[in-house]
């Protein structure tokens, strides 16, 4: 597995070791159909590769419940069982179909606090191969501004290697 980030790295290492989990997680679900199965491999890789995720993890699309994100696979203290499409930083990007960045949860209008450390945080929708929208995934940081454009383009390379090819 890779080598745990360190907070210090320049913007250039982040992105390298960004790299290497992408080739790592495509190495480890190669073959695997289960989307709950790919959901806990690429949140249990993010988490353990950059210890600064204090939270990682799915929110999955309820077909029995539209509009509605439901909790699936995470690493973490208790996530929110239920966010409805719209309501804070996951389902504003569930219902705006793109990648949220916050730099400041607190200054977030209509920010779901499901634990109280969280300051910073990203969000990127989970499409699959047809483009349809199945889940958005979310990711803590206990410090300010933790998450930049290098974050959001490889965790939207990840996801769309993991559950739109």
């Amino acid at each position: 597995m890779a080598e745990a980030f360190n907070s210090t790295e320049l913007p250039r290492d982040k992105a390298a070791r960004y790299a290497a989990l992408a080739q790592e997680i495509a190495s480890v679900l190669d073959g695997e159909p289960d989307r709950t199965a790919r959901m806990a491999v690429v949140a249990g890789m993010l988490a353990q590769t950059f210890p600064h995720f204090f939270w990682t993890g799915f929110y999955r699309v309820d077909p029995t419940r539209p509009g509605e994100l439901v909790l699936g696979p995470y690493q973490g203290t208790l996530g929110c069982l239920r966010i409805p499409f719209g309501k804070g930083v996951c389902g504003a990007a569930a219902e705006r179909r793109e990648t949220v960045v916050v730099e400041d949860v607190h200054a977030f209008p209509g920010h779901i606090a499901c634990d109280s450390r969280s300051a910073s945080e990203i969000v990127c929708p989970v499409f699959d191969a047809a483009g349809g929208l199945i889940a958005v995934l979310d990711v803590d940081a206990e410090i300010p501004a933790a998450f930049d454009a290098i974050d959001a383009d490889a965790l939207n390379h990840i996801l769309t290697q993991a559950f739109s090819a």
